[in-house]
């Protein structure tokens, strides 16, 4: 039986990190799609926070872990993948510190920007989550779109600086959840500046079918939701 159950909903890309860490890690899992299933009585027993990616390991203390970067943080300290997250503490903050910043800063303006075009729920709180008009919700959106360009400069400026990757010359886990979270900007059209279509372009092809198989599932979708458009 594999050591690592791993639950997902294909068209994320937050599902997508995790899909292509393990297939590139080389690691032994079970992949279980829960579209659907979050809420209900048995997955919020071991997920309360009704989220994925989600695995489920018998050394973890709640036997479940939830957050696409905790997992892959945990994953790589688990079996020693140094190559993916190195193991020298002020290289491994580096990486840690770009997984937070999307996470913190980058992403929160790309589900603003695209969660609309791909039909997924925004959060309590904020104006697409609200009542207000259509063209008010537009309004938020769009200043959501013209606020990617700083933080993706951050990326290319800081975290890369000249580098293939932000963890140097192979991919790093923070490679893996920029790349990821890159293939949702799709979804509105966005033109990537060149340095990240190079940067997806180079994470295909060191990783190969670890990064096309979970990608394809996301491209999918957003070429489905683009064609019920016209």
């Amino acid at each position: 039986m594999p050591a690592i159950k791993l639950n997902v909903i294909k068209p994320s890309v937050n599902n997508m990190t995790v899909r292509v860490f393990v297939r590139a890690a080389g690691l032994d899992f079970d992949e279980h799609d829960v579209y659907g299933q979050t809420r209900s009585a048995d997955y919020l027993a071991r997920c309360p926070a009704h989220l994925t990616p989600m695995i489920e390991a018998d050394d973890l203390p709640k036997g479940a872990l939830w957050e696409s970067c905790a997992i892959m943080q945990y994953l790589c300290n688990r079996h020693g993948l140094a190559q993916f997250y190195p193991a020298d503490p002020a290289r491994r903050a580096m990486i840690d510190s770009a997984m937070f910043y999307l996470v913190g800063t980058f992403y929160p303006y790309l589900a603003r920007a695209t969660y609309p075009a791909l039909g997924f729920p925004q959060y309590p709180g904020e104006v697409g989550h609200s009542d207000a008009d259509a063209a008010t919700k537009e309004q938020a959106r769009q200043a959501a779109v013209e606020a990617l360009a700083e933080p993706l400069e951050v990326f290319r400026a800081f975290y890369l600086d000249g580098k293939p990757f932000i963890g140097g010359d192979k991919p790093s886990i923070a490679d893996i959840r920029l790349a990821s979270t890159l293939e949702f900007l799709a979804a509105i059209d966005y033109a990537l500046p060149a340095w990240a279509e190079t940067h997806k372009a180079a994470m295909a092809t060191s990783l190969g079918k670890a990064y096309a198989e979970p990608a394809a599932d996301v491209r999918g979708y957003i070429g489905y939701v683009k064609s019920q458009r016209t």
